[in-house]
């Protein structure tokens, strides 16, 4: 039975082709990959988010603007994030103690990397994957096979491709975001990647055998790599083909101080945050989806059963914006010494995105302004810590 399935999904790819080839656009020249390309149309907006304290701590937020076509391969991704990390640096927004975020997915959709154009002309991505799929017959309809033995996955088809891709996604995300730590001397949460079972063995990012994660890693100047962390709440739209962890969260040593990270859902439940109790900063990439969301009145909890602490009058009454404010970590975390939360924005295919930066510091929320571009935030962290010195807060 289950091979005949999996011949019939087979199958069904190959019909699949003429459907997407009639979606096509005409025009299948891909932008080129020279820098000013790759940098987009307008300049990243920089965002202090309070007063500035020349080689003080700090946290800077990187919401890039992304494409499909950045995620032609690894190469292509890096140079567009270190455009975004060289305007920070001409700012001296970076210091051996500074902390960079990057948001939620930023690694997951390195899914597409190596594959041809039809993959970033697609109209969505359900046709993309497909696309994808059809790039990578063999390895994806191994993993098919595997995924519909097992059984463990709602979208085994999503879960297929992943894991098919991971050597591959592992390699690049390792690449890209390895580098641009080394390169620019910062400690570097990069947003995070799905991968199956990752761990990091021998300086090097490990796909295993078991089910995918939704995980994040730390990237260290000096070319360490700590990690994972694993989301442990996905929400409904992850948990066809991502499983929920049951890994304690761990908390890094690091020049800016004691870090935790929460992927985007974590930063929304108490048990969570209680495991990240050692931490002064905690930092929560997150993507926010579809567009528009923000102003949108808020639907409850995604994903789980919600806390016994949230007012379940608040569904329906106050916005989703509103909602991230109290209940993530601008409600949970103003007992830090410092925080941030950041947002993957762009046009990758039918996704859509919203969000807005938000930090804490001190016992303050700062929410930068929400825009639709890329957005480079910093806050400078209260307290001397390991780096520095306090500054005060100039906007609310």
């Amino acid at each position: 039975m289950k091979r005949k399935r999996l011949l019939s999904l087979l199958l069904l790819l190959v019909l699949a082709i003429p459907v997407l080839f009639a979606q096509l656009p005409a025009d299948l020249v891909l932008p080129k990959t020279d820098g000013q390309a790759i940098a987009g149309n307008a300049a990243p907006v920089l965002e202090p988010l309070n007063t500035p304290v020349a080689g003080a701590t700090n946290i800077v937020s990187i919401q890039p603007w992304l494409r499909p076509e950045d995620y032609i391969d690894g190469a292509r991704l890096r140079r567009k994030l270190a455009g975004y990390l060289t305007h920070a640096q001409a700012e001296g927004w970076l210091v051996p103690q500074t902390l960079v975020v990057l948001p939620e997915h930023i690694g997951t959709w390195l899914v597409a990397s190596g594959e041809g154009y039809p993959v970033f002309r697609a109209s969505g991505t359900t046709a993309a994957m497909l696309w994808a799929a059809l790039g990578n017959l063999p390895a994806f309809s191994t993993a098919l096979y595997g995924e519909l033995v097992d059984g463990g996955a709602d979208d085994p088809f999503a879960a297929a491709l992943f894991r098919s891709k991971a050597v591959l996604m592992a390699a690049e995300y390792q690449a890209v975001f390895s580098s641009l730590a080394q390169q620019f001397g910062v400690t570097l949460v990069a947003g995070s990647i799905v991968l199956p079972d990752p761990s990091v063995s021998a300086g090097a990012i490990r796909p295993g055998q078991g089910p995918l994660y939704n995980a994040s890693f730390v990237f260290e100047p000096g070319g360490r790599i700590r990690g994972p962390v694993r989301k442990v709440y996905p929400i409904e739209s992850e948990l066809p083909f991502t499983r929920p962890s049951r890994a304690p969260l761990p908390v890094f040593d690091t020049p800016a101080g004691r870090l935790g990270v929460l992927i985007c859902a974590d930063s929304w439940y108490p048990d969570t945050w209680a495991q990240l109790s050692a931490a002064e900063i905690v930092v929560v990439p997150s993507f926010s989806s579809p567009s528009g969301i923000w102003s949108q009145p808020w639907q409850g909890y995604n994903g789980a059963k919600a806390p016994a602490d949230v007012n379940p009058v608040d569904i329906g009454q106050i916005s989703e914006g509103e909602a991230w404010r109290k209940y993530a970590l601008a409600g949970r975390g103003r007992h830090l010494r410092g925080g941030m939360n950041t947002f993957l924005r762009g046009d990758l295919w039918d996704l859509g995105d919203d969000g807005r930066t938000t930090a804490v510091v001190g016992g303050r929320v700062i929410q930068g302004r929400q825009r639709d571009g890329a957005v480079i935030s910093s806050v400078w962290l209260a307290g001397a810590g390991r780096g520095g010195t306090a500054p005060e807060d100039s906007r609310q």
